[in-house]
């Protein structure tokens, strides 16, 4: 098999020498066997073994181990994934894809056998790993328990309320309403990084991965294997978050994220010095800078590397920056609490101090559009981050047909969503009104997406070498 990588580019020779891998599919799972493998661009990739399709859904009893994907297996968006090993089933996420809406974004729950699932594990908060939880939780007959982290329950409410508020769908067309979300809280346990919890003979327990604030991945091991899971993961430590863990003990399989196939990343230096240089280039020339953000997760890192830019550029202080979300001060709040969670960097600094690096100074949170004045040249980062609708797009839409305005996207994009459309470079967009806008503002695509690239993936496997070949 080869392996199908970013945006669909393939290298066999990166499978033969490596082991196999699982890549996602809808219509059916996989027994793991053999030494080969395939991946695909976000998919999941179980490490070990070449696929043997089995016809039937969940493991009853069965001596392989079965991995379905529900969603996320061929795109990116909607991760929910079935785990099923002697008669255990485990659900990995549970998220919607942003590109679409209502029903249509939810993950493939009809295939599932969902009074059959002992276990759901959601490894972060981002809404394609996690905003299909109160749909799952209160309208399917799913009864077992789910885990999240603290920061990870914390910020999945915040996000979860806002998804609600700003979804342009019809009311019938709504999945849950702010009732479902609340109810479904109580069902949702905390679980400790590195506390060991037990159920139903699963022993789970869960590691820093270095992806957004509370972000988990999770170790499980069911009779006698051990099974890696690493949801999303960054093994490069940034300005507040730790790099990922690696595990004491070799897994015997790797279950990882493959988001960025076999591309790899520039340094993060080179990319921060794109990001600050672009950014000062388009307001020497007296334009406006939109950056679109997720509330939460890259958002706080672009907003501690502007921050840091600014303090040591005076002449950048002329310059507003502005962080457009209804989530900006909740957010900023949760972060505080959490510091112990992050890297020594910001533990040091909030100890020296006793301020918190989120305490920002030249950064200025809009409580809502109505108070921001647009008078010229600036920052704003605002959600949501794929331009969908909100004011994001609202900003976009204004500003796009001046050649002084520039858009920067700082994250990765999904398919079906209006940034990733933008990355082709079109000459019009429409806008959410049905009009025809000349897309004339300039355009930057650096990454500050907290995923690991192809060289963090391939040294990661190869480290950690997992035991059944």
């Amino acid at each position: 098999m080869q392996l199908a990588g970013y945006r669909g580019e393939r290298q066999e020779e990166i499978n033969e020498r490596r082991g196999g891998a699982i890549g996602g599919a809808r219509d059916g799972t996989y027994q793991r066997r053999g030494s080969e493998g395939e991946v695909d661009a976000k998919g999941i990739k179980v490490s070990g073994g070449t696929l043997k399709r089995k016809g039937d859904f969940l493991g009853d009893g069965k001596e392989y181990l079965e991995f379905t994907p529900l969603g996320a297996g061929q795109e990116v968006g909607r991760s929910c994934h079935i785990l099923s090993y002697k008669g255990v089933n485990i659900m990995l996420d549970c998220g919607v894809h942003p590109g679409y809406s209502g029903m249509n974004s939810l993950p493939f729950f009809d295939v599932a056998d969902i009074k059959s699932i002992d276990l759901l594990l959601v490894s972060h908060f981002h809404l394609d790993h996690a905003a299909a939880l109160p749909y799952f939780l209160q309208k399917t007959p799913f009864r077992g328990r789910t885990f999240m982290t603290h920061p990870t329950k914390a910020i999945y409410r915040l996000l979860v309320q806002d998804f609600i508020k700003v979804s342009s769908i019809s009311t019938e067309d709504m999945l849950f309403n702010d009732k479902d979300l609340s109810d479904s809280m109580a069902k949702i346990e905390d679980i400790n990084f590195h506390q060991t919890v037990t159920h139903k003979g699963i022993k789970f327990w869960c590691l820093h991965a270095g992806h957004v604030l509370g972000a988990a991945m999770f170790v499980i091991e069911i009779a006698d294997i051990r099974i890696l899971y690493t949801g999303d993961y960054s093994r490069t430590e940034d300005r507040h978050l730790k790099a990922a863990e690696i595990p004491e003990r070799k897994p015997d399989v790797l279950i990882v994220e493959a988001t960025f196939g076999i591309r790899s990343l520039s340094p993060i230096r080179d990319r921060e010095r794109r990001f600050t240089g672009n950014v000062e280039k388009i307001l020497k020339r007296g334009g406006r800078v939109l950056i679109p953000v997720f509330a939460l997760g890259r958002a706080q890192e672009l907003l501690l590397i502007l921050e840091e830019h600014w303090n040591r550029n005076k002449w950048l202080h002329q310059f507003p920056i502005f962080y457009a979300s209804s989530l900006g001060k909740k957010s900023i709040e949760v972060f505080k609490t959490f510091t112990n969670m992050m890297n020594t960097r910001i533990q040091h600094a909030n100890q020296m101090t006793g301020a918190s690096p989120f305490g920002f100074r030249f950064i200025e949170h809009l409580k809502g559009r109505d108070h921001f004045r647009d008078e010229g040249p600036c920052v704003v980062l605002a959600t949501p981050g794929m331009l969908q609708n909100g004011f994001s797009r609202e900003l976009l839409e204004k500003w796009c047909p001046s050649h002084l305005n520039g858009l920067i996207i700082a994250g990765y994009t999904v398919q079906s969503t209006l940034a990733h459309e933008i990355l082709r470079e079109p000459e019009t967009i429409e806008s959410m009104s049905g009009q025809t806008l000349e897309f004339n503002m300039s355009l930057l695509n650096v990454s500050f997406t907290a995923h690991a690239d192809f060289n963090q993936t391939a040294e990661f496997i190869d480290y950690l070498e997992p035991t059944l070949k």
